[in-house]
């Protein structure tokens, strides 16, 4: 459900009895539906599965006696953080079958995302494969204490345990994601500055401008999950130059474009008018240390339905 259906669930014309109650339940979701969708994504890295554990919420929150709800925004996030680790824990044992490299499905991002720099190096690519690397309950506890800021006290009623434990496990999963997570926040001017350049290299096949951009140790991570054929981590300027400036001979029916994917500029390789990889990025100090080509078709469908409701 989105913000257009709220409609669905109020009521035209007589209303019949509880419609006031559902009203509110609506009402009330509908408000903090964006936050809720934001913390179910940063805690899974999947919107299809964020979007599946909001309506898991709603089905919950439809049947709680709002008159004894004191915070309304507390209690969905802690229905959507319970729902979130219970697919969390699903996720991982999915995720140890999974063919070849994991990435987090990207998210079509509005640009004003991206003047909010927390926000959206909290929802980067490059961020959501180090909250991979925390448990799932210390996913949960980062995610809403150091991104949402919640009280301990409101995060412990969420995970089942004590505010102490909530410090502690805090504590831990901070030192953990900061000896992890990239050097530096960059801004989105950067990244774009350093994506165009890219672009104009990758698409007239010029190796050396590839060079000129890329940081001596660039990773290139492919995911196409076992369905379409994605490249194993290539590691080094000279070789993810070579790789990308591959694009070139696709001429005419490939179309590089810009896009605003998880927060950040990115790219959007379509080919014959069909998306083909969502190229995410990381820029470090003016060059790109970090490339994320994801290509299962799967993780591609939203953005694909989503730019086709934007155009």
């Amino acid at each position: 459900m989105d913000e257009r259906d709220e409609g669905t669930f109020g009521s035209t014309g007589s209303r019949p009895v509880g419609a006031g109650r559902m009203d509110s339940a609506t009402e009330g979701f509908v408000a903090h539906r964006s936050l809720l969708f934001t913390v179910a994504y940063e805690m899974l890295g999947s919107a299809a599965d964020a979007e599946d554990v909001l309506q898991e919420t709603w089905l919950r929150w439809v049947g709680v006696d709002l008159t004894g709800v004191r915070d309304q925004r507390a209690y969905l996030v802690r229905i959507t953080t319970r729902q979130a680790l219970s697919r969390l824990r699903t996720l991982r044992r999915r995720k140890e079958s999974y063919v070849g490299a994991w990435l987090p499905e990207p998210l079509l991002t509005a640009p004003d995302v991206a003047e909010d720099v927390e926000l959206a190096d909290s929802v980067s690519m490059a961020m959501l494969l180090v909250l991979e690397t925390l448990t799932p309950t210390a996913r949960a506890v980062f995610v809403l204490r150091e991104v949402f800021a919640l009280e301990y006290e409101e995060i412990a009623a969420a995970v089942d345990k004590t505010p102490a434990a909530v410090r502690q496990i805090a504590h831990r999963a901070r030192a953990h994601v900061a000896a992890r997570r990239p050097r530096e926040v960059v801004t989105p001017a950067e990244t774009r500055e350093a994506i165009d350049a890219f672009r104009r290299a990758a698409t007239t096949g010029d190796v050396q401008s590839l060079l000129d951009v890329l940081a001596p140790d660039v990773v290139l991570l492919g995911d196409g999950g076992g369905v379409v054929q994605a490249p194993d981590p290539v590691v080094g300027a000279r070789r993810v130059a070579e790789l990308t400036a591959g694009m070139a001979r696709f001429g005419a029916s490939a179309t590089l474009l810009p896009a605003d994917i998880n927060g950040y500029p990115a790219l959007i390789l379509r080919l014959d008018g069909e998306i083909n990889t969502v190229l995410a990025v990381h820029v470090d100090q003016g060059r790109i240390t970090g490339l994320y080509a994801v290509r299962n078709p799967v993780k591609l469908s939203r953005v694909e339905r989503e730019t086709l409701l934007r155009r």
